[in-house]
């Protein structure tokens, strides 16, 4: 969880005020001692008042170019704000000489990402990517059951984040095109590629099938990804919006048992009705939400780690503070749009792509 740092606060710029802003990035910035949300930017009224109301300390500002025009007042910037806007806006607020967090996707392309990193490592500055789900409390598990070796050798890991919702909204990222950001391949597909890479490393080939299932969608809402790991170990990823019947969160096989979760980390559903994120009982899981480890005949729950999103900022407060590792290396997020590049590939050609070594 997050501790307290020594020192003045960082002044944060929010920009961007949609789900995004309001649901995640408002309130973990705003618990994270160390960091003071000084500014949230946004031109529509409503959320202009939202965040009056909900942030009464922050500044709103109704045009992101007054934040680089007082860049002096501000030390980190946080993007939030539709996809194809991430790059300019992480490079404007570069140029200012503010370090930044950009929210998933970073980028659009692998190459604009390593460009955008280039430009942060020649100016001195902290650049970084919100991917949350690393400390979702089922990755958490995963992951230390994978380190401790309770599975045996794994050979798959299954992820999915499906939902149902027939009728497509009227929005960006229900109908918009892909080369724009819109689709559930940039949006939960990023999380899905970068846990896979987190627990399981470099990825050498990937094979996608994208479908666009309901009416006025003009990009895929129905993704199925499949990966095969330098290591050997093969990830098979979902994401769909017409999901009537749930499937697993994540499986884990190995050739000593398995590991399942059904249901999502709790800790995004907390942070929608407002819970603090730095309240004592913060990441904890209920034990109906425990995964089962073993084999069919012998399961047994297996207590979650505790889920910890304010991890992510407070390792972000440590890195422009004091110069302290990045809580998302660059080397990780360049990888995982070379990965989704792929499957865009591998979609429209029918077959799979190799992800040559050269390019990570």
């Amino acid at each position: 969880m997050t501790t307290s740092a020594p020192g003045p606060d960082l002044r944060v710029a929010l920009i961007g005020y949609g789900k995004g802003g309001a649901v995640f990035h408002a309130p973990l910035v705003a618990a994270t001692p160390g960091l003071r949300l000084a500014a949230v930017v946004t031109g529509d009224p409503e959320r202009a008042a939202e965040v009056r109301r909900r942030h009464p300390d922050a500044e709103v500002i109704g045009a992101v170019e007054d934040v680089w025009r007082r860049a002096a007042e501000f030390d980190l910037v946080v993007v939030t704000t539709p996809n194809d806007s991430h790059v300019p806006l992480a490079r404007a607020a570069l140029a200012a000489g503010l370090s930044a967090v950009v929210d998933k996707p970073f980028a659009l392309t692998a190459a604009d990402a390593r460009d955008l990193v280039a430009e942060a490592e020649r100016r001195g500055l902290v650049l970084s990517a919100f991917h949350n789900r690393r400390w979702d409390s089922d990755f958490l598990t995963a992951l230390r059951l994978v380190d401790e070796g309770a599975l045996g050798r794994v050979h798959r890991f299954e992820s999915r984040f499906d939902r149902w919702r027939p009728e497509a909204k009227h929005t960006w990222r229900d109908r918009g095109e892909r080369n724009r950001g819109a689709g559930l391949l940039y949006d939960l597909g990023s999380h899905l590629v970068d846990q896979a890479i987190i627990l399981f490393g470099p990825v050498a080939e990937v094979y996608a099938e994208l479908d666009a299932r309901r009416e006025g969608v003009r990009t895929e809402d129905d993704v199925f990804v499949a990966l095969t790991h330098a290591s050997g170990v093969r990830s098979h990823l979902w994401a769909g919006a017409l999901v009537a019947q749930l499937g697993p969160r994540l499986r884990l096989l190995g050739d000593r048992g398995a590991f399942t979760v059904h249901g999502l980390d709790s800790q995004e559903e907390r942070l929608a009705r407002g819970d603090d994120p730095s309240g004592a009982d913060w990441g904890e899981e209920p034990k109906d939400r425990w995964g089962l480890l073993g084999a069919d005949g012998d399961l047994a729950p297996v207590p979650s780690e505790r889920g910890d999103y304010p991890a992510f900022y407070a390792a972000v407060r440590d890195a422009v503070a004091e110069g302290e590792p990045l809580p998302v290396e660059p080397h990780e997020v360049i990888h995982g749009l070379e990965v989704i590049e792929a499957a865009a590939e591998s979609a429209r050609t029918r077959r799979v792509v190799r992800v040559e070594p050269a390019r990570r």
